[in-house]
This record gives C-alpha cells, sequence and structure tokens, in this order.
C-alpha cells in the first residue's frame, strides 16, 4: 500500500508556508524516504525543497556518504548544501546532535528557507519518550519532540519505521545504516536495540503506547502555555534566550502553582527546569533584592531582575570594539544588530531612543566597562553608566554585553538608554544617524 497519500495528508496539517523546505538527509533509510515522499508530494502540497547534508567526521565513510546524497540531490534537480565537521570518533550524542543543528540553521540561512524538515518518526517518538522516563524526566518531558517546533518540522512523526522501509523497498531507494545506530553503548541505540525489542516481546503495542504518552504530554503542555499567556498579571515576556514573569503575580500564587507556571515560561526559551530546580529558583530569587541570581546548569541561569524573575542564559562577554567607519554600514554586534547612515539632524533626540543623531566624526562601538561614566543629554553632570543601565531596568545578565558608542574615549550614546551631550548637531545638519536593535 503507497504510503503517499497518508503522507500528503499529514502534511496538510503541518500549516508549512509557501518558501522553501529544507530537508535535513543524513543518507540512512528514513531521510531518504522523507525526501522520496517530499518530491513525490511536492507538485501536490506547493512545496519548494531544497537538501541539506551534515557530515559529522565520526564514520570513516562519511564522505562517501556525502556524495551519495549529493547525487540524489541532483538527481531530484534539488539544490544541495553540505557542512563538513570533523567532529571524530569521541564526539558524544549530545554534541553531535547540537552541532547539527546549529549547521542545519546555517544552512537553512543560506538557503532562504522558512523551515527545516527532519525525519524523526514513531518510533523515534517512543524511543525519545523512553528516554526521558529513564532520566527523570517531569510529565512536560515526556512530550518529546512536537510535528513543529520553531524552525524545524517534522513530517514523519505519525509513521513507524517498518512502513518507511517498507516505502524504500517498493520505490526500489537504497540508504546508509549507520553502524553507531547499531552500537549499545549509546543509550538511544540502547533502548532501539534492545529495551524497546524486550517490551514489544510482551506487549506488541508499547511503541503506539508510548506515542500516545508523548501526544498526552504534549496536550498538557499547550494548556500550560495557555495559562501563561491568561494568567492574571503574570506578563510572560519572551525574549531571544531568555523569558520574565512578574514577581508579585508568583508570588500571589499557590506555591506548587507557582513552580508549575516558571517550569512552563522556561519551556518557552529552550530551558527544561524540572521540579526540584523550579522551586529553588522560586526560594532563592522571590523575595531576593535585584541582581540576585542563581545558575541552573549549562549556561542557564535565574535572576531577580526589578520585581521580575527572569530565566536567561548566562551573560556573553562584549564582542570586540568595532569602529563605525564609512558613510554607512550594518554589524551584528553580540545580541544587538546596528546600522549607520548620514542623515539630517531632527530638531530633538530623545535621551532613551532606537536612534541618534552625531555630529559627522570618527565612531567606535564597544561594551561597558566598570567605572564608565557619561554626561546624560539635558541632565546635571556626568553619571556612571552603570546607575544609567540600572534606572533603565537593565537585568545585570544583560550589562555586560550592551553597546556603548563612543568618541575618542568619551561616551556618547548607550542605545535606549542614554544619549549624551556630546557631538549632538543642530537640527537638519549632515549627520551620522546610528540605529541600534536587539538583534
Amino acid at each position: 500500500m503507497s504510503l503517499k497519500p497518508a503522507f500528503l495528508a499529514h502534511l496538510a496539517t503541518l500549516d508549512l508556508e509557501s518558501g522553501r523546505l529544507l530537508v535535513a538527509v543524513s543518507g540512512g533509510p528514513d531521510s531518504v524516504a522523507l525526501l522520496d515522499l517530499l518530491v513525490l508530494c511536492r507538485d501536490d502540497a506547493r512545496l519548494d525543497l531544497a537538501v541539506a547534508h551534515v557530515d559529522h567526521g565520526i564514520h570513516p565513510e562519511s564522505g562517501a556518504v556525502a556524495d551519495r546524497v549529493r547525487a540524489l540531490a541532483a538527481h531530484h534537480r534539488l539544490p544541495f548544501l553540505a557542512r563538513a565537521l570533523r567532529l571524530g570518533a569521541s564526539t558524544s550524542e549530545t554534541r553531535a546532535r547540537e552541532a547539527r543543528y546549529a549547521a542545519l540553521e546555517e544552512m537553512r540561512a543560506e538557503a532562504s528557507a522558512e523551515l527545516i524538515a527532519t525525519a524523526h518518526h514513531a518510533d523515534d517518538q517512543a524511543e525519545t519518550v523512553l528516554m526521558r522516563t529513564l532520566a527523570g524526566t517531569g510529565p512536560a518531558g515526556l512530550a518529546a519532540m512536537a510535528s513543529r517546533h520553531g524552525r524545524v518540522v517534522r513530517p514523519l512523526l505519525p509513521f513507524r519505521r517498518e512502513a518507511l522501509a517498507r516505502h524504500l523497498e517498493d520505490r526500489g531507494l537504497a540508504a546508509w545504516n549507520d553502524p553507531a545506530n547499531r552500537d549499545t553503548r549509546h543509550l538511544r541505540s540502547w533502548v532501539r536495540q534492545e529495551l524497546l525489542p524486550l517490551l514489544e516481546a510482551r506487549d506488541p503495542e508499547v511503541t503506539s503506547r508510548l506515542c500516545r504518552v508523548a501526544e498526552a504530554a504534549s496536550a498538557e503542555r499547550g494548556a500550560w502555555d495557555a495559562v501563561l499567556q491568561g494568567w492574571p498579571g503574570l506578563d510572560l515576556r519572551v525574549e531571544a534566550g531568555a523569558v520574565s514573569l512578574d514577581s508579585k503575580a508568583l508570588e500571589a500564587a499557590d506555591p506548587i502553582l507557582a513552580r508549575a507556571l516558571v517550569m512552563a515560561a522556561a519551556r518557552r526559551c529552550g530551558l527544561v527546569l524540572g521540579p526540584r530546580r523550579g522551586a529553588r529558583v522560586l526560594d532563592a530569587l522571590l523575595h531576593a533584592p535585584s541582581g540576585s541570581w542563581v545558575p541552573l546548569g549549562g549556561s542557564w541561569r535565574a535572576e531577580a531582575a526589578f520585581g521580575r524573575l527572569r530565566l536567561a542564559r548566562a551573560p556573553d562577554a562584549a564582542p570586540p570594539a568595532l569602529p563605525l567607519t564609512g558613510q554607512s554600514g550594518e554589524a551584528v554586534w553580540g545580541r544587538w544588530r546596528i546600522a549607520w547612515r548620514r542623515a539630517p539632524a531632527p530638531p530633538d533626540q530623545a535621551r532613551t531612543g532606537s536612534s541618534a543623531w552625531f555630529d559627522p566624526t570618527d565612531l567606535g562601538l564597544r561594551g561597558w566597562r566598570p567605572g564608565d561614566r557619561v554626561r546624560p543629554l539635558g541632565g546635571p553632570g556626568r553619571r556612571l553608566v552603570v546607575r544609567c543601565l540600572q534606572d533603565a531596568r537593565v537585568p545585570r545578565s544583560l550589562r555586560a554585553g550592551w553597546p556603548v558608542i563612543e568618541h575618542a574615549g568619551t561616551i556618547v550614546w548607550l542605545p535606549q538608554v542614554c544619549r549624551s551631550d556630546f557631538l549632538v548637531p543642530r537640527a537638519g545638519a549632515d549627520a551620522v544617524r546610528i540605529d541600534a536593535e536587539p538583534a
């Protein structure tokens, strides 16, 4: 029986954008089946496809596999992108996965694609639920993989591995079987090769049941997302790599409910926060002074910030200083996008705006340094930059990477925080306009 009708019907539920879809093809059976099904359905589903391959550099045959994927893309007359990572045989599963997704995101941007399609299927979902159960995950973690999450879409999630294998056989397609998938030293391989077969010998429906667990947990996660949006006074704010909640609203809630809200908020920025760490965050920070923080493992931390509880990645060091040269230009500096050009100066400038105009001269961009001072536009004397950042309610974790615009050592602007009274052009004069927004 052809898999195409069921696959096409499922594609219709994913609300794929009309833009390009980047298909991640490892060369293994699942991804080869995914590419073939997408090619079969591209006219009906109006898909614009491109192929991406990541060569981890772990297996000695990986170069030959990359060549086969390139040939497969050429056979279908599809654009092909590749990255060679050279990770080495000792690389962990976690490190390989992180590097793979980073490379896929780079290629997605390069290909001007809207989404990345991966070949995860129902058996992968069941394995993930089992692995997370063994790791002691909370209920939300049992939701495992979503059909769509961020830039990633998983069109094969309802389908079993054996159905994909039959599709390849029916279509006469060959694929590479990675020996690592049979190496039980890796947790997923052990679950796949030994644990799941043992459970299926007792209950042949165990994979379907595990997938139903994931569906139920996913529905519960969706409910908590709705609660986050509607809870009175919670004021959920989601940024790039961070999320924050109103502390008073959390104080007013039942402690168990407050913990659940914090855990649900953490998931919105990609942080998995279990019940114990959720409780520790509330105990340590709910009544703590602004600037207090606790580590959450990895690169994550929680902090009290001006009446809010904020979960974010640890602060980045400021990027290297950057001269703003030429008549115009644009740069991504840390978490900021900076653009400059010549433009007539307005009659007035906002002290806390995202745009500022300067007399034409040499200007540079750098990070904040302890002891920095600025003379505010329309204000008395010189103020410590850290005081200006505090007055603007900039969380401590963001201050190190906050941009500072200077001329010959004199600070002239802190975007969104403080414009100085130096190099202010008269109205209508030729000036350097700088726009600064978080990237």
